[in-house]
């Protein structure tokens, strides 16, 4: 063989021994990866193993902290809270090194893996900033002893909240960025209850820090205040909780705070012309709620209620408040339980588990109208009193507020713009927003039978996150479901009252359905047959209204499909007319529309 045809063979010799080469070498480093793979995946799966137990026990670790909070026993609420430190910095420690990080970057288990690091960075910042700084926080002053707030000590205290407050906040908007749709099912629930335990605490956090930088103003640090005390009535439903009826001057001046002159809506009487009215306000309620106090809140938007009243009292009585407070013998029952029972003048103890029963149904079955006005006054006085005077336990009472707020049993409204936008569009507040986070359904409530049978009144809403549509919107079906308990004879002329449905035992409720902002209502069916509603806007926000009869011992059922404004969200909330018996509710969400 010559030397020219060698040539040839040797390349190709050496070509193949390169692939071979080339190819040991590419089944080296498969080899290698996949080792260094199957290690990582090995210690991944043990970190998560680590971090599970740690979060398990962190979790457990911060119910107990919070019970003992509430229950004001620091030195347990101390130890237990080195505790959650511990076990929240371990899972955190687990959740940080390099392999778990990489295997956060993964296509497949990726969205799990990150998320868990996520609550644990989450609880670990809750226990190494948020808590230390809560329980050091001298919570005393936010409660008045001897009839008066030390103003001074409140503002003190203000910084310590609004730090808590932010890291809260922090805390919160961190978790509401992680993606959820993707979380295989354990951990998507762990991060949904994780998230409303957040909010929770978010709602309690931010009202306390708005109460520590409110109240030295509100409560006559610069010069008199003066407010109108409101007691709603869930007995006959308006939209935020109940008719307006005993009223209270509330007087404060540096912290010092008294009940003056009382009486009742009906004393202010009828306005004619009526007030003016926001136009849409106008087109759902005509003049209504600027003739009677006792309509000025048939809308759901308490501004608008407040500031009606505000000017009905004006006109009648010469005398002008810096705002308006709502509240509800509800709320009466969750302070009773801060400051023990309180015996009102003539030996009717008021209790927790008793006042809601005396004063929306008893206190109307025995007494007349004269007497029961006399009776409002004397209970409304002797609460307050408990309320400034005994020496309560400031964190049950913070307690009974937080809950009484989340429920939107009590409200507020100032006159003054400032410390009203201060406020915004929290829970306090009563707003209407016109804009939602999440798409939200309102369900409100007003009789409509001159009667005070809304004590009779058992309600359910379920919401249900239907299909996508091709416009970017998204089909929403509530269920509304009222019952009512009414005896079918012996109440009083004062329970019965008009008798508007005819049958004055049968509860006419005026049921109106608010759209998710930018949204719209789309069809009605009550007991299953389809049904015209009334309609109009308010607030970005389509309304529809529809009359439901129910006799003695009958339930009616609504049933309503809605459209949301375009959003690729697969949750929901609702917002409901508090009344004497809580809802039972249940909301049903989907995946979101991206998915």
């Amino acid at each position: 063989m010559t030397e020219e045809s060698e040539r040839p063979r040797r390349r190709r010799s050496r070509s193949r021994r390169r692939r071979r080469a080339r190819l040991r070498r590419a089944l080296l480093g498969a080899l290698v990866v996949g080792s260094l793979l199957l290690a990582t995946g090995g210690w991944i799966g043990f970190r998560g193993w680590q971090a599970r137990a740690h979060l398990l026990n962190a979790a457990g670790l911060a119910r107990e902290l919070s019970a003992q909070v509430v229950g004001g026993d620091s030195d347990r609420a101390l130890r237990t809270l080195a505790a959650l430190q511990e076990q929240s910095g371990a899972a955190r420690a687990a959740t940080a090194d390099p392999g778990w990080r990489l295997a956060g970057r993964t296509p497949i288990a990726g969205d799990d893996v990150d998320a868990v690091g996520r609550i644990a960075v989450a609880i670990d910042e809750l226990a190494r900033q948020a808590f230390p700084t809560l329980l050091r926080t001298d919570l005393t002053s936010l409660v008045p002893t001897g009839g008066r707030l030390d103003l001074g000590r409140l503002t003190a205290v203000s910084g310590e909240l609004s730090r808590v407050d932010d890291s809260v906040q922090r805390t919160r908007s961190a978790l509401a960025a992680v993606p959820a749709d993707r979380l295989v099912s354990q951990i998507r629930q762990a991060l949904t209850d994780l998230r409303g335990e957040i909010d929770r605490l978010a709602s309690l956090t931010s009202a306390a820090d708005q109460g520590a930088r409110l109240l030295p103003p509100l409560l006559g640090a610069n010069g008199p205040r003066r407010y109108l005390l409101v007691s709603q009535n869930p007995a006959e439903l308006r939209a935020t909780g109940g008719m307006f009826g005993a009223y209270a001057m509330i007087e404060a001046d540096k912290g010092s705070v008294r009940m003056g002159k009382q009486g009742s809506s009906a004393s202010l009487g009828q306005f004619n012309p009526p007030l003016k009215l926001p136009a849409e306000t106008r087109a759902l309620w005509t003049d209504l709620p600027g003739m009677y106090p006792a309509d000025v809140n048939l809308t759901p938007h308490y501004p608008t209620a407040a500031a009606l009243y505000r000017e009905m009292f004006r006109r009648k009585t010469g005398t002008t408040v810096d705002g308006v407070l709502a509240v509800d013998p509800v709320v009466l029952s969750y302070l009773l339980k801060a400051t023990g029972p309180v015996l009102v003048p003539g030996g009717v103890p008021l209790s927790s588990e008793k006042v809601v029963q005396t004063l929306l149904n008893e206190t109307y079955q025995r007494l007349d109208v004269k007497q029961q006005d006399t009776f409002f006054a004397a209970s409304a006085a002797a609460v307050f009193d408990a309320f400034f005077k005994k020496n309560v336990n400031p964190k049950v009472l913070l307690s009974a507020f937080d809950r009484a707020i989340t429920e939107r049993r009590i409200l507020f409204w100032s006159a003054r713009p400032e410390e009203q936008r201060t406020i915004g569009d929290s829970r306090l507040a009563g707003t209407l927003p016109e804009q939602d986070t999440v798409p939200t359904v309102g369900v409100f409530l007003n009789d409509g039978s001159g009667a005070k049978l809304g004590y009779y009144l058992r309600p359910t809403a379920n919401l249900t996150v239907g299909e996508c549509q091709p416009d970017g919107r998204r089909e929403l079906r509530l269920r509304v479901t009222l019952r009512s308990t009414a005896p079918k004879s012996g109440l009083s002329e004062s329970v019965l009252g008009l008798g508007m449905a005819g049958d004055p035992y049968t509860m006419r409720t005026l049921v109106s359905i608010f759209s998710p902002a930018g949204g719209s209502v789309l069809d009605a069916r009550l007991d299953g047959t389809e049904i015209a509603m009334g309609t109009g806007t308010e607030r970005r926000r389509q309304v529809a209204t529809a009359n439901v009869e129910a006799s003695p011992g009958a339930e009616r059922a609504l049933e309503v499909t809605l459209l949301t404004a375009k959003t690729g969200a697969g949750q929901a909330e609702l917002w409901l007319t508090p009344t004497a018996s809580p809802w039972t509710t249940q909301v049903h969400s989907a995946p979101s529309c991206d998915q």
